[in-house]
């Protein structure tokens, strides 16, 4: 039987504002144990949660970039539930009125093709505290200071149909939520995880079939394994007559694959009902249209415009609008230079990227800025020094050594257009293989090669290379 795999995800962002959503405690990652956990965090008799502004600008601004609906008014509930690290006794959330409804987002397949998923709606809620199991020697110990992080639940529709379009869903929102710079991303940290909610059906079967919930996965790469893992591991069971239990499961990553938790609760497990120590959020239009104004342009749409702008490929656009601090640097490079874009595509793709993930940095940490690599660019297009010789005075210029000028006088790396000593020099190759030549001038073009890589290291890789390329071939045909 062919069977169709059916996911919808559930993500959480940690919102970036300073301090907690129902507190004024600190949201700094970090901090030692239970340092950043105030008496409304740790549910003290006599307290009252104050709801903080930004974490609902935030929100709303997230409604607004996927096209959804920001609810004017939405409610806060208390969902209920013991564990030793939810002192209250239960979390504060949003239920049945959540602040984001409706929205969409597309995103690109493999093939190219586009896919649109629905968002079902985004919601408020506050964090619960970390349980720790290690280094108690058979106890466990609870840290508070997450407890009452804003974080905004944001629920997909069940339309992904692969693990890899759940990834291309997650990585378009982690996208999203840096370019609104409402969420670090940082998924070391705990910024932003998912939830995955996995069924399997038969083939043109509508029904969809009972799922399993795979807990907070914290990278690409494990939502992707977790997912197959939890395919396979369902199909085997109703193809040898079992049924699959609506449970939720934890990836152990070290053994790749997904184990069984907790059965499933439903929402009536929780005895959901609204707060009553927090009003309803009202928003009128105004602050809406507020929220709007400061909408940055959105990943799609600059990406889009590079193509246009820039002549650039759908593939080079997409890399370079992946996050919004790699386009800026890209746009400050092509904006200083003034020209070749794709050049300047070219080396931000490839050696900036290739050393920032050598190094495990962020654009942001790149000891060669925008204005530094522009500086190098000019001089390749100037043919003050070419493509190969630039490498060496980026490497130079990452490991502190000053400005492409500074490097390239430095190291006397300026290349030689000089006509009359690049002939001079090819003269000597041309002297010292006399069988070389008669056979390039027998047919064995390939041998060009032969003479552009003696001629350059005569000239210690220094010759222009196109200037070069034309002399030898002049030369060679006698």
């Amino acid at each position: 039987m062919e069977w169709e795999t059916v996911i919808g995800l559930e993500i959480h962002a940690q919102l970036a504002t300073k301090s907690k959503i129902f507190s004024a405690a600190a949201t700094a990652y970090g901090a030692e144990p239970n340092t950043q956990a105030c008496a409304v965090d740790l549910g003290m008799p006599g307290v009252l949660p104050v709801l903080n502004k930004e974490a609902v600008r935030m929100a709303a601004k997230f409604g607004l970039a996927t096209s959804s609906t920001v609810a004017e008014r939405s409610v806060f509930a208390r969902k209920n539930y013991f564990y030793p690290d939810l002192p209250k006794g239960y979390q504060i959330s949003q239920y049945e009125l959540p602040i984001v409804q409706h929205g969409i987002l597309d995103i690109e397949l493999e093939d190219g093709t586009t896919k649109r998923i629905g968002v079902t709606r985004a919601h408020l809620e506050e964090d619960a505290g970390k349980s720790l199991h290690e280094d108690f020697h058979g106890q466990t110990g609870v840290d508070l200071n997450r407890a009452g992080t804003p974080l905004l639940e944001i629920v997909s529709e069940p339309d992904m149909r692969s693990a890899k379009e759940a990834v291309a869903y997650m990585k378009k929102i982690h996208s999203l939520v840096r370019y609104l710079e409402i969420c670090d991303g940082n998924m070391q940290e705990g910024s932003f995880r998912c939830d995955a909610n996995v069924s399997v059906r038969p083939k043109g079967q509508k029904e969809f079939g009972t799922r399993a919930e795979i807990k907070n996965i914290n990278s690409f790469r494990y939502v992707e394994k977790a997912i197959n893992y939890e395919v396979e591991r369902q199909i085997e069971i109703i193809e040898n007559g079992g049924k699959i239990v609506q449970e939720t499961r934890l990836y152990d990553a070290n053994k790749d694959e997904t184990r069984s938790m907790r059965a499933k609760e439903e929402a009536n497990d929780y005895r959901y009902f609204p707060d009553p120590d927090l009003l309803p959020v009202e928003l009128d239009a105004e602050f809406i249209e507020q929220v709007r104004a400061t909408l940055p342009e959105l990943p799609d749409a600059k990406k889009l415009r590079f193509v246009e702008q820039y002549g650039l490929s759908a593939y080079d656009a997409a890399v370079l609008t992946a996050s919004r601090e790699l386009a800026d640097y890209y746009e400050s490079v092509v904006t200083s230079v003034g020209s070749e874009p794709k050049l300047c595509a070219n080396w931000v793709m490839g050696d900036v990227s290739g050393f920032l993930n050598k190094e495990n940095k962020e654009i942001g940490e790149s000891p060669v800025s925008a204005e530094l690599l522009a500086g190098m660019i000019k001089r390749i297009v100037d043919n003050t020094i070419s493509g190969k010789i630039a490498k060496d005075v980026f490497e130079a210029m990452w490991n502190g050594e000053g400005d492409a000028d500074a490097v390239i006088d430095k190291k006397g790396l300026k290349q030689i257009t000089d006509t009359g000593a690049i002939e001079t020099a090819i003269n000597d190759i041309m002297a010292k293989n006399p069988k070389q030549v008669e056979g390039y001038r027998a047919g064995q073009d390939k041998l060009l090669g032969f003479f552009v890589g003696q001629v350059m290291k005569a000239m210690g890789g220094k010759a222009n290379p196109a200037q070069l390329n034309e002399l030898l071939k002049k030369m060679l045909a006698g």
